[in-house]
């Protein structure tokens, strides 16, 4: 059988000695599209486009610092405790995007202390964002043939012929397809339904969602995590079921009220 075979060339552009990697250009279009959804947002509500500019200094600062730190101390802590000057080098790759979701809840959580909003109000709102940011971020870990599935022999199979030459599921896809779908699910609660009048109940459904789909996937990917667990489901499973169980709980939360 003959599988699609990918070997497309990280760098998309090389100018006098100045690279702009695919991977680069993407979180960039990610960080822009979601800012564009926020400002569509605060329009319909009447809130205030000048603290949107802060926002997204606060959001960018979390999810990389978030997804950074998470990544050392979450995939591989024993190299990086015995190395710390290692966490600094973002520039060698590594983002957990569980550690970045903490990271802007976090960095969310002085935003809206500083201007006064509800802090539920702003995540749900987020959440919406937030999935299209994930499907952008995934689509570029594909271009880099990076967080890539296992070997399979579906028709659907990818060589990733940087890495090697076994077909393998094309896991990156199916999450940023997962991503993408979620995203215009939520829009569209948001956007014919009274769901943003519960507080919790988008971020919940976002949470719930997300994590169902990212533990699903995790069982065709590659395990990330340096070290080895006895346990049968890998790092990002373990990780992905409190965020599903906080989601599940802010759902039950926000049904109740209504």
């Amino acid at each position: 059988m003959e599988y699609f075979t990918w070997n497309i060339d990280p760098v998309l552009v090389s100018l006098f000695g100045l690279k702009i990697h695919w991977y680069g250009a993407l979180f960039a279009t990610a960080i822009l599209s979601g800012l564009q959804v926020m400002k569509w947002i605060f329009k319909q509500e009447n809130i205030n486009l000048e603290i949107l500019d802060s926002l997204l200094v606060y959001c960018v600062v979390g999810i990389i610092l978030g997804a950074r730190l998470g990544h050392c101390l979450f995939y591989d802590p024993g190299y990086y405790l015995s190395n710390p000057f290692k966490i600094l080098a973002i520039w060698e790759g590594g983002l957990a995007s569980h550690g970045g979701g903490l990271g802007v809840i976090i960095s969310v959580y002085f935003f809206q202390k500083k201007h006064k909003l509800s802090y539920l109000w702003l995540l749900d709102r987020l959440a919406i964002a937030t999935a299209l940011f994930g499907f952008f971020v995934r689509f570029a870990n594909f271009m880099n043939s990076e967080i890539i599935g296992v070997q399979t022999d579906v028709k659907w199979a990818v060589i990733f012929e940087r890495i090697d030459n076994l077909p393998r599921h094309p896991a990156q896809l199916y999450e940023s397809a997962s991503y993408l779908l979620i995203f215009f699910i939520l829009f569209a609660l948001y956007r014919f339904t009274n769901i943003k009048r519960y507080s919790g109940a988008t971020l919940g459904l976002f949470l719930s969602l997300v994590f169902s789909a990212r533990f699903l996937i995790e069982f065709v990917k590659v395990k990330q995590a340096a070290y080895s667990s006895e346990v049968l489901i890998n790092t990002g499973q373990i990780l992905s079921i409190p965020f599903f169980l906080i989601g599940l709980y802010l759902i039950i939360k926000s049904v109740k009220k209504a």
